[in-house]
């Protein structure tokens, strides 16, 4: 099984919503989600520390599958020495999971950590990074998900399931 992983915010804490999938799915096969009435502010540079425990929150409910890989709306690497949010997930996890970032802007200074791939009839790219797996690898699954859109099925829909949520 495949975790996407997507996080909204609201007052002081958070909703987290994961659901899981094979690669070749159009839609998830369950979802999850976590509510914690706190979070960190938002402080540049240090993301992590606001998502890190809300990712957390998701993944340890989730113990009783087989996981293989977990989707983060984020990037992994920013660059060198730079940790994403991808990273510190992957290091939270043991590296027990691979984890592929897929995020909708560029960061300034991780070019040779990402690809760019483009989806349907988009000129946008989404940036894919990953750990614990070849990059390459990362990227062509993101690239084949199902969906016709920049943003693969199943990505839009844990967006619209936490949107819904709020």
């Amino acid at each position: 099984m495949i975790l996407a992983i997507d996080i909204y915010y609201h007052d002081k804490g958070a909703t987290c919503v994961c659901v899981l999938f094979e690669w070749e799915d159009s839609e998830p096969s369950k979802v999850i989600r976590a509510y914690l009435d706190e979070v960190e502010e938002y402080v540049p540079g240090e993301f992590y520390k606001r998502e890190l425990p809300c990712v957390l929150a998701v993944v340890y409910q989730v113990k009783q599958y087989k996981v293989d890989c977990i989707v983060l709306d984020s990037h992994v690497q920013l660059g060198e020495g730079q940790k994403g949010l991808g990273e510190y997930v992957y290091a939270a996890m043991d590296e027990v999971y691979p984890v592929i970032g897929v995020a909708k802007k560029g960061f300034y200074n991780n070019a040779e950590y990402v690809r760019e791939i483009r989806r349907g009839n988009s000129e946008s790219p989404l940036y894919v990074s990953a750990i614990g797996c070849d990059l390459d690898d990362a990227a062509a699954c993101i690239q084949n998900m199902q969906g016709e859109y920049r943003n693969p099925n199943i990505l839009k829909e844990v967006d619209r399931i936490g949107r819904d949520l709020l």
